[in-house]
């Protein structure tokens, strides 16, 4: 079973580069949830240091937002962010500490890092209600052509380790948890900003494969009986 750390990474650029770095990609996510939360409980599962819900709750408000991670400095940071948004920030390793009843769950870039893939379902489904929706987004899987460069990369840094799932075994996963799932090329219809070869892109095209192709959303959903 995880244990709780002080941060995901060893290297603190990463970590504190990761709002702006993914930030387009957060907005991707938002647009493509209803456009009303007003009533809703949602989850952030692997928060890191807040600014998803904090972007989603400027964007689309809800009543109460909880984000829960393994990184216990990475939390408190999140806690002194949130500012008065309904907002609350748990540093736990089972879901069950952010409670449950939840209307739609998110995770983006969490489930690579997770071992237990059956096991974090199972939670998903407790956490959920029914007819809910549980949208995890990755690209970070075997089936990307890319994956076998980067997870040796992500490996060097990361606190955690980092398993080597394909993309059937993450749908097997939530299936065996009795949830509904379904997936999507997340990006594929997204205008992707270029960049240049990268550290973890060689090219400009390797980045439109990887996101348009590769970047997915895997949606869980508890059913309704």
């Amino acid at each position: 079973m995880a244990e709780l750390i002080e941060t995901w990474s060893s290297e603190a650029f990463e970590e504190d580069s990761m709002t702006d770095e993914h930030l387009w990609i957060w907005r991707e996510m938002i647009a493509s949830v209803p456009a009303d939360l007003r009533a809703a409980k949602v989850l952030d599962v692997g928060c890191n240091q807040g600014g998803f819900l904090r972007e989603l709750y400027d964007t689309k408000p809800f009543a109460e937002g909880i984000g829960i991670d393994l990184a216990e400095k990475a939390v408190a940071l999140a806690e002194q962010r949130k500012a008065n948004r309904p907002l609350r920030y748990v540093a736990a390793t089972d879901l069950s500490e952010a409670g449950g009843g939840f209307d739609i769950a998110f995770s983006h870039e969490v489930i690579y890092l997770i071992e237990d893939l059956s096991e974090h379902a199972r939670q998903i489904a407790q956490a959920l209600k029914p007819g809910a929706t549980y949208n995890a987004v990755t690209c970070c899987h075997s089936d990307n052509p890319l994956w076998s460069r980067w997870r040796p990369m992500i490996k060097e840094f990361s606190n955690l380790d980092v398993p080597d799932h394909s993309v059937g075994e993450i749908a097997a996963a939530f299936r065996s948890a009795g949830l509904l799932v379904s997936i999507a090329r997340f990006l594929a219809a997204s205008p992707i900003p270029v960049e240049g070869p990268s550290r973890y892109f060689p090219s400009d095209v390797d980045r439109i494969e990887v996101y348009g192709r590769w970047k997915l959303m895997f949606t869980a959903r508890r059913p309704t009986t």
